[in-house]
Formats: C-alpha cells, structure tokens, sequence
C-alpha cells in the first residue's frame, strides 16, 4: 500500500506542477499534454497485471484513473469546450500508439536480438481489447467533463470537493463496466463482476486522494504563485 500511494501522489504532484506552468504560461497547452502523456502511459503500462489491496487491477490504474482529474481542472479553470478538447487529443495519441506499436510488432528483428517473442507477449495488440479500451475511454472521458458542469450549475459554482468527486466516480465506474465487459466477456470462467468491483475500489481510493490536489490547483490558478 507505501508504494501504490507513493506512486499516486507522485502523478498527482506532476498534474499540479503542470496546473503551475498552465498558470505561469496562460495556456491549457500544458495540461492537454499532460492528460495525453498519462492517456498513452497508461496504455503502456496495462499490459502488466499488479495487485493492490489484494486486488489484481492493470499497472495502469493509477496513470489512467488520474486522467480524469486533468478533465475536471481543465473543466474549473478553462472550459468544457477545453477538457473535451484535452479528451479527443488523448484519444488522437492513442491511435497513434496503436499504429506504431503495430508496425514495431511485425518489424524483423535483427538477427543478434533474441527478444523478438518477449516483445510480442508484451504488445501484440488483441483487436477486441483495443475496440474494448477506446469506446471505454471516449465514453467515460466525456461524461466525465458532462458531469463535472452538470454539478458545477447545479452548485452554482460551489462545493468543487462535490462536483470533482461525482463525475469522477461515475464516470470511472463506467470506463471500469465498460472495458472489462467488452474486453472479456464471454471468456469461460472470467471472473468479470469481481474484476470490475475490484478496480472500481481501487480507483475510488485514487479519486478520494486526488480531492485536495484538485483544491491546491485551484489556489495555484487563482493566485497564480
């Protein structure tokens, strides 16, 4: 648990440095980039299988769970129109790493390097778990900013810790639902609904954690340091 909430904070810390250079540079350039790096980190990283809690979830639940707090400052301090913005360059990056990790899979190898079979375990891409992650992630993302405004006018404005925590939440339960229900449903003996309770937890704590970052950035944007 020291090393998953170690790693957590450390991405958390790297979302509000670049609320910091957002600020200092008066653009949502940096951000955007940033939810586009984690998006295509995460993709990466899935591909080994850890536990947390007891829970088997993807290397790539803390990257991707953190995404949805970029759309959500992306959301306070620019606009919906940003954060979808932010979600579609995200989507954009991951065609291009689908693409090239393609290509690289079926490269020839040079004959003195002997890892051709290791590299092919890691990134032969399933077409089903690609279709799985990209509606998961469109869906999800989107009703993420959708929600996040829906609560703001709800609150007038008030309440961030509210309208950060419920569009995040549903929405992760939705890209949860989604992907493995696409990606694995079907295969004998798949345990789906304990695979998708188990990540949701996990994800829930990351949402619980990310709250008081989410508040620091605000007070870096307000004030402008």
């Amino acid at each position: 648990m020291f090393v998953f909430a170690a790693w957590s904070l450390l991405i958390l810390f790297f979302c509000v440095v670049a609320s910091y250079i957002a600020k200092r540079t008066r653009s949502s350039d940096f951000l955007v980039a940033t939810f586009a790096a984690l998006v295509v980190i995460a993709n990466i990283t899935a591909v080994k299988i850890t536990t947390i809690a007891g829970f088997a979830v993807p290397a790539a639940v803390v990257a991707y769970s953190v995404t949805f707090l970029l759309t959500d400052m992306l959301s306070e301090f620019y606009s919906k129109r940003e954060a979808h913005r932010a979600v579609w360059a995200g989507f954009y990056a991951n065609v291009i790493l689908v693409a090239v990790i393609a290509v690289a899979v079926h490269l020839p190898p040079a004959p003195f390097w002997q890892h051709q079979e290791a590299f092919e375990t890691l990134f032969s891409l399933v077409p089903r778990i690609v279709l799985a992650s990209m509606l998961a992630y469109l869906v999800s993302q989107h009703f993420d900013v959708i929600a996040f405004h829906f609560w703001k006018q709800k609150t007038g404005g008030k309440y961030l810790w509210l309208r950060n925590n419920a569009s995040t939440m549903v929405s992760q339960f939705i890209d949860t639902a989604l992907f493995i229900t696409i990606a694995f449903y079907g295969i004998p003996n798949f345990p789906i609904v304990q695979m998708i309770l188990g990540q949701y937890v996990v994800k829930l704590a990351i949402a619980a954690l990310d709250t008081p970052f989410m508040y620091l950035s605000r007070e870096i944007y307000r004030r402008g340091f």
